[in-house]
């Protein structure tokens, strides 16, 4: 399903829902460590809420997004170009300070060109901020189970299948997400020239007994020169 026909879907997936503000943009912040005066690229900036604190670090954010909705709203915080990713190539080579995408990767197909095009955008030694989805709860299959005895269990799916997807409901469409083991998406940036300086897991922030299970993931890496 195109993502332009997800944009009220997704405004209303995220009204009134806390965890952006109480989790996800912490985490991205956490990785990003925006600098003042430094520019950063938010590729599928949705409507703008993350551009709205890396703008109040003193750092300046410019948006990526595909749904034209969604844009209007971002840029009521930061510059917002409409485009598809990983298509950037309206966007001048070593323009920016750095990148980042949250919530993203795991609806695009092909890890290793986005990765290879954002190496392109980011001037060397700049940095790029990842927060996804822990690679456990992308793979087709994976999903918690409550035994006899209430206790809550992870079924981990075919976590290895190579080249693995869901559709996942989205109002009365579907969303893809796209599999890739936590291996490859660290060898797929390392082969596009980054270089891992941080990287953070974050347990179920929804179900304290599933406190043991990784969520989120996100990591930090920087442009080597």
């Amino acid at each position: 399903m195109p993502w332009t026909q997800l944009g009220e879907w997704w405004k209303a997936e995220l009204a009134g829902d806390p965890a952006y503000e109480e989790v996800v943009t912490p985490l991205l912040l956490d990785v990003l460590q925006p600098q003042a005066g430094s520019i950063y690229l938010d590729l599928g900036c949705g409507d703008g809420r993350v551009m709205a604190s890396v703008r109040a670090s003193g750092a300046t954010p410019i948006g990526v997004e595909l749904v034209p909705d969604l844009a209007r709203l971002a840029s009521d915080h930061a510059p917002t170009l409409v485009a598809r990713l990983p298509d950037l190539d309206s966007i001048r080579t070593d323009s920016v300070d750095g990148a980042y995408a949250v919530l993203v990767l795991e609806h695009l197909e092909d890890t290793a060109s986005f990765l290879e095009v954002v190496a392109r955008l980011v001037r060397p030694g700049g940095v790029f901020g990842l927060v996804i989805n822990h690679p456990t709860w992308t793979a087709p299959g994976s999903t918690p189970i409550t035994d006899d005895d209430g206790e809550v269990l992870w079924r981990s799916g075919d976590y290895f299948g190579p080249g693995g997807y869901t559709d996942e409901p989205a109002g009365d469409r579907k969303v893809t997400f796209y599999h890739r083991t936590t291996a490859q998406l660290l060898n797929d940036a390392a082969g596009a020239g980054w270089s891992l300086e941080k990287m953070v897991e974050v347990p179920h922030h929804e179900f304290g007994d599933q406190s043991g299970i990784p969520r989120l993931m996100a990591c930090r890496w920087q442009l080597l020169p």
